[in-house]
């Protein structure tokens, strides 16, 4: 099951395969289930009209994106590339028993498919850094995915570590979307995960990678996040990024990013 979330003329609404779901049906409510509970739930419930509304971030505004960093060997190497004071640090994070848990956005603030993201005023190297995001329950369960944007200033925090808050949580900094992938975390194994980045109409970035190159698993970021915190309202998780562009390459107003993980495709333009 695909679950997507529109702009209709009553408000926002979700769907199930293209079918509005009935009015009061909010991802809230399905996370708060386990995960058996809100299958069985959507699978009773009638196919409603289509669902032809412009299409929401699949997140709302009372949810949280949280992120994971340095998950992938390659995103170990361009920490360690953008930050030489600090290169220890990140060979240490990708080693330790603990992994690295951020705050990346409120539902509020995050955007979706053919929505606009942004690059910091302030900064001269930004990077999308496209995630395999991960959609929990209030009980920890991991109920599906959806494809995430971590857009990053890789100079602010490659200036000092601790500036990551930064370099990660700005407007127009997380992308999530078009929809979520209901499915078990068995499926999210070895799931692709593509960029390409054009500008122009020229494509001048284009790489693949998959979720099997990871070093830990979903279950266990997931185990971290909830460890201390608790989500009544659910919660999405990114999972790091194994494609990162070279030090040469920065996001400019105009270009058009696209990332794939699994089957779903999200497009941002860059404002």
């Amino acid at each position: 099951m695909f679950l997507t979330r529109h702009q209709t003329y009553t408000g926002p609404r979700w769907a199930v395969d293209g079918k509005l779901l009935p009015q009061g049906i909010t991802l809230a409510s399905l996370l708060a289930m386990p995960r058996q509970s809100m299958t069985a739930l959507l699978e009773s419930l009638p196919a409603g009209s289509s669902a032809d509304g412009d299409l929401l971030p699949p997140i709302e505004a009372n949810q949280e994106v949280w992120a994971c960093g340095v998950t992938y060997l390659r995103s170990r190497d361009a920490r360690k590339e953008e930050s030489q004071s600090a290169a220890d640090a990140y060979d240490k994070v990708y080693d330790a028993e603990r992994p690295e848990i951020f705050f990346k956005s409120a539902g509020w603030r995050a955007v979706g498919h053919g929505a606009p993201i942004r690059i910091r005023k302030d900064s001269g190297w930004n990077v999308p850094e496209p995630e395999l995001t991960l959609v929990v329950n209030a009980e920890g369960e991991i109920v599906g995915y959806t494809a995430g944007n971590d857009v990053s200033s890789r100079d602010i925090e490659g200036e000092n570590p601790l500036y990551l808050p930064q370099a990660k949580s700005y407007t127009g900094s997380c992308a999530v979307g078009p929809g979520i992938q209901l499915t078990g975390v068995e499926s999210m194994t070895d799931l692709p995960i593509h960029l390409v980045i054009e500008r122009s109409g020229e494509t001048i970035f284009d790489d693949t990678a998959a979720t099997s190159q990871m070093k830990r698993t979903p279950t266990e970021l997931v185990s971290y996040l909830f460890r201390e915190l608790s989500f009544p309202h659910g919660a999405l998780l990114m999972t790091g990024t194994c494609l990162v562009p070279g030090g040469d390459f920065t996001l400019k107003s105009g270009d058009l990013v696209r990332i794939s993980v699994g089957e779903v495709t999200l497009e941002n333009g860059v404002a």
